[in-house]
């Protein structure tokens, strides 16, 4: 058969074969070629298209089948080790394009994760083959061009040899390349697209990770312009890591790029020995963009003083060519929106410095200009430019100021002259901002994003609606904006003061009332929350809600007034310390908010009850005081009015509403008066719910019907709410409620179980079971949200668990798969971890009602039941956790079954299943070293545990899990060479001679687990990594490095994101980031502070 000659490999290919092979795979292939592959299969075919099929769909199916046999012939080839020996031959004999991709993909494969296995001699034939035909190729322009695909790809494929070869095994590669290029005008344009790749794969690679290749592909005919567009984005490339020297005191572009290009190039780069000549490029529309890319690399520079004068000359030079092309007084929104593409592309970026003072104020002029533009892609790239500049103004400030600014408080007259000299710069330096930060101030306030908070949007039709799904692009440009603004807010409080309230008297006037107007505005009055003195907060925010409230009340028209009502919403939920120090603005603003819940416009009420639930959390301590001039704390007064107040609400409004006033509640600290609002808030839903059960009382069926089960999850939820705010203060209501939410829990799960059993799979697919496994869910929801907002108090857990272990834990083993909850699982996880070795005694009860039925379910595949995968294991963590001598108790084919189950979830791809399985296997390798069952214990699992961590550690699906890992394995590791274990962890009966020690073996038996799994990797290589895991355990930090170092000398990880490889890392900068944003008014809004505002 074909196939089988295909795949024979102990003689030359046949590539008229392999052609055929490959044109079917694309679809590609004529009938005559498909049939010189004859696969016995087709004959099968035909005889269907005569008997039973038309002509043009059986076509269509051969073309399907065609496609699959040659995709599996194709993928056996390549996963042959040998096969990479056949590419020299398939390149040299065949012309198909797509069949010299399949080989150079094969070799590319060779490349990355077998070359350094490969001998000498068969590297330095492939690295000089590639070599030959890139410069035969690439010799004669109409080759050139008409292979330019072909030889990318070959670029490609020598870029990846030079990674492993350059600079240590082909020290001539730069000098050859050189000479190569003084041969022809298309070799050194093929020389500068390698140079640019070696850029981009080599030295981007030594951050940790791969850039995605970058091709630019030259379609037009060579010429001068392109060259120079080519030479240009190879310096581009290089400006980010050679030596600062090669730019400012060598002739640059000489230096490089006379090397590089053609002789006929020779006079213009006689001319170039200064970095000024590289600005000339700019003049010219043609290399406009990639020359600013190049100023652009240069200005990011981290230079020093040295060079100053060098940069202030470039700056000068680029500003006064730039006001030539585009000069002050040009409308920058007409030139951009009638500018030609690349045009459009250049307007990016500008930079700044302290010289120069005219020009550098003429840039930001023409930066701030160029903000207004109305297109994202440019805004983005200034706003960047804009955070950075008012970032270093302010942190300079900031800095004089701080304690650290004045030596930790120790003042010398000489110490005093320097922080004097400091500041006095510091003040020159923002006096010269001024004017362009008063500017920016107004471009922010234009433009703000829009946050999250605010639901009622403008859609496409001009109508304001809903938002019904989130941007996150605009979520993150409200963020940077928020900080710049903040920023700018802390240089100059009373400018930003003044700005926001003229253009806030221009909306009441009349004179500048837009809907983006006035929404920009108060999403950017209320980003700076925190930022101003409360003094000066307080005298704003008097003015800013009066005029607000005026508006609300002189605007007609519902869509305006649905704009205003969110406007007002937004801002006053950022401001809890103005509203807590203003208690008669604080009811006004409530009492609009109530008003608001009636506003049937889209969002309106969701907004309102949403601001309501944040000023609560805020200020609660308000609400149950007596306040001067009031006969009663506002919650009494509230409660009385309650109906009428929700009458036009939603049930998931409703539901937060019950939660606001639950935190007002929860506030008051006399235990007579928090019971009696308890009772008067509940007092509805626990009518309700009295009706329910006197019905089913007197008829079982009466709980069937499904508006009264939708009546009983609406109960469910409210109290759910309530409880989620009160704690144990919910516990005279929960008490009230909870014998019969059993009895119904239980009916309503017999009900389940029914209908499945009748119906089948699909019958829990059906709206009744769908509603009556959400009043399951909802009253397990309950339980396990007062048990854990509950303090930790045992006599709650002796009153709640027990009657729970038939109706609840009875009902889960009893029930069929598809009919058990998996918040059963979490409930108990909550109840084990709340009341801990208490709950010893019923572990036993726990683990034959849940475990192994739960592990038939969830061990078949590793889709089915995804939510009791993630709360089965945190139940096992939580057990062994809190109740460690249970699990010694149970048989060893117990705890073999507990073990695989662990094993089983760190094998998981999902994160949160597989890192709560290490966390669980780290407890229980931690709770098993006591030495009563650390010998025993290891000596069962310790060669296992290591095997599948090593498998997840290696695979990159894991890599999140990638921190938890290491500890295993260095929990491993060190307890080895601790000496605890005293047994030897060896079956003496299958090795053949004792090793001294246990360290020994471990060595032994890893070096010989990793060199089978990294057949690429030599021994030394290998032998090296586990000598150093053994070397580095007591350090952690060491140890991880070594291995992350491992993984990508493996080859494993190199052609990855291995962000997740340093997420720990990661996670301590954004710490570090959120402790310096604390230090800053405003940087962080005041509602995203968790600490417990003084509000009394």
């Amino acid at each position: 058969m074909a196939a089988e000659k295909l795949r024979d490999l102990s003689q030359p290919m046949d590539v008229s074969l392999l052609d055929a092979t490959v044109a079917a795979f694309y679809g590609t292939g004529s009938k005559e070629e498909w049939h010189y592959a004859d696969f016995s299969e087709k004959h099968y075919l035909v005889r269907l298209k005569r008997t039973v099929l038309g002509t043009h769909l059986s076509n269509f199916f051969l073309l399907l089948w065609q496609r699959a046999a040659a995709d599996h012939i194709l993928r056996d080839l390549q996963n042959n080790p040998d096969m990479w020996l056949q590419v020299v031959h398939i390149l040299s004999s065949t012309q198909s394009l797509n069949t010299k991709f399949f080989a150079l993909q094969v070799l590319e494969g060779v490349i990355k994760y077998r070359w350094n296995a490969l001998p000498v001699e068969q590297r330095d034939g492939m690295k000089n083959y590639i070599s030959d035909v890139i410069v035969k190729l690439s010799s004669d322009e109409i080759s050139f061009r008409r292979e330019r695909l072909y030889v990318n790809k070959l670029n490609i494929i020598l870029v990846q040899i030079l990674k492993h070869e350059w600079p240590a095994r082909w020290t001539s590669f730069i000098p050859d390349l050189v000479a190569a290029a003084k041969t022809s005008e298309t070799i050194c344009e093929n020389c500068m697209t390698i140079l640019k790749l070696l850029s981009e794969e080599v030295f981007d690679f030594s951050r940790g990770e791969m850039t995605q290749q970058k091709i630019k592909e030259l379609k037009q005919s060579l010429n001068r312009a392109e060259l120079i567009r080519a030479t240009l984005a190879t310096l581009h490339a290089f400006l980010s890591w050679i030596p600062l020297g090669y730019i400012f005191q060598s002739p640059l572009v000489c230096t490089i790029l006379f090397l590089l290009v053609a002789y006929w190039m020779r006079e213009q780069m006689l001319m170039c020995y200064t970095l000024e000549k590289l600005l000339n490029f700019f003049t010219a529309p043609a290399y406009r963009n990639l020359t600013l890319q190049c100023l652009t690399e240069i200005a990011a520079l981290s230079f020093g003083d040295f060079y100053n004068a060098q940069y202030v000359n470039m700056y000068s030079i680029f500003m006064v060519q730039l006001q030539n092309i585009l000069p002050s007084h040009t409308n920058f929104l007409e030139a951009y929106a009638n500018g030609t593409s690349e045009e459009q592309a250049h307007i990016r970026v500008l930079e700044s410095s302290q010289e120069n003072k005219n020009l550098l104020l003429v840039g930001l002029e023409y930066l701030i200009n160029i903000s207004y533009v109305d297109d994202t892609e440019v805004f983005k790239v200034c706003l960047d430019y804009w955070n950075s500049l008012v970032s270093e103004l302010f942190e300079a400030h900031h800095n004089l100021d701080s304690p650290a600014g004045n030596m930790m408080g120790f003042q010398t007259p000489m110490l005093s002259g320097v922080a004097e000299g400091l500041g006095s710069q510091i003040m020159q330096r923002r006096q010269l901002f001024a004017a362009p930060m008063s500017k920016l101030r107004q471009l922010m306030i234009c433009r703000m994003a829009k946050p999250e908070e605010v639901l009622i949007v403008e859609d496409e039709n001009g109508n304001i609606v809903r938002e019904t799904m989130k941007d996150n692009d605009v979520l993150v440009q409200y963020k940077i904006m928020r900080e710049t603004l903040i920023y700018l807010a802390n240089l100059d409080h009373e400018d930003t003061e003044k700005q926001m309230l003229r253009k806030l008297s221009k909306q009441l006037n009349g004179e500048d009332w837009t809907w983006n107007n006035l929404n920009t505005l108060c999403w950017a009055i209320g980003s700076i929350s925190g930022s101003m003195g409360e003094e000066q907060e307080n005298r704003f925010l008097v003015m800013v809600i009066r005029d607000l409230l005026n508006l609300c009340e002189i605007t007609k028209g519902k869509d305006n007034k649905a704009v205003i009502a969110s406007n007002i919403m937004y801002v006053v939920g950022q401001y809890p310390r103005f509203l807590r120090a203003h208690w008669k603005f604080l009811k006004t603003v409530v009492n609009k908010l109530f008003e608001f819940m009636h506003e049937t416009h889209p969002g309106v009420q969701d907004m309102a009850c949403d601001t309501f639930l944040k000023i609560v959390q805020k200020c609660k301590r308000k609400f149950v005081l007596v306040q001067v001039g009031e006969n009663e704390p506002f919650v009494s007064e509230l409660l009385t009015t309650l109906p009428a107040t929700i009458a036009d609400l939603e049930p998931h409004q409703i539901h937060s509403f019950y939660e606001s006033v639950g935190n007002m509640i929860q506030a008051e600290s006399d235990p007579d008066k928090r019971t009696e609002y308890l009772q008067r808030l509940m007092e509805l839903p626990n009518q309700k719910w009295a009706e329910i059960i006197g019905q089913a009382h007197q008829s079982v069926d009466f709980l069937k019907d499904p508006d009264v089960i939708r009546a009983v999850l609406n109960i469910l939820q409210t109290n759910t709410c309530v409880a989620n705010s009160l704690g144990t203060y919910f516990l005279t209501q929960i008490t009230l409620i909870f014998l019969d939410m059993l009895n119904v829990y239980r009916m309503y799960s017999e009900l389940i179980s029914t209908s499945i059993a009748q119906g089948g799979p699909y019958a829990s697919k059906t709206s009744i079971v769908k509603l009556l496994r959400s009043v399951k869910r909802e009253t397990l929801k309950l339980i396990e949200t007062f048990l854990d907002k509950a303090e930790d108090q045992q006599h709650i857990g002796k009153q709640f668990v027990p009657p729970m272990m038939d109706p609840v834990l009875g009902d889960y083993a009893r029930n069929l798969p598809d009919a058990r909850e998996s918040e059963v699982l979490s409930l108990f996880a909550t109840i084990v971890n709340k009341y801990k070795g208490a709950m010893l005694e019923d572990v036993p009860k726990i683990f034959e009602a849940v475990f192994q039925c739960t592990l038939e379910m969830i061990t078949k595949n590793f889709e089915d039941y995804p939510e009791h995968r993630l709360k089965f294991f945190s139940l096992l963590r939580a057990i062994a956790t809190h109740c460690f001598p249970a699990l010694i108790r149970l048989s060893s084919e117990q705890l073999k079954l507990v073990i695989d189950s662990i094993i089983w979830a760190f094998r998981h791809t999902e994160r949160n299943i597989a890192e709560t399985g290490l966390n669980l296997l780290l407890e229980m390798l931690k709770n098993f070293q006591a030495p009563e069952f650390c010998n025993q214990f290891y000596r069962t699992y310790f060669l296992t545990i290591e095997q599948e961590i090593f498998a997840v550690l290696t695979d990159t699906f894991h890599k999140p899990g990638f921190k938890l890992h290491v500890l295993v394995l260095q929990n491993l590791f060190c307890l080895v060479e601790s000496g605890m274990l005293t047994e030897p962890l060896w079956d003496a009966a299958t090795v053949p001679y004792p090793y001294p020690n246990n360290g020994m073996f471990i060595r032994e038996y890893t070096i010989k687990l990793l060199s089978t799994s990294f057949p690429n990797m030599i021994a030394t290589e290998v032998t090296q990594f586990v000598n150093g895991l053994f070397e580095s355990r007591a350090d952690l930090s060491s140890f991880k490095n070594h291995i992350r170092d491992f993984l990508v000398q493996s080859k494993e990880f190199s052609a990855q994101d291995n962000k997740d490889l340093y997420a720990e890392e990661a996670a301590a900068q954004r710490e570090r980031e959120r402790e310096r944003m604390l230090s800053i008014p405003g940087l962080i809004a005041p509602n995203e502070i968790q600490d417990e505002m003084v509000d009394s």
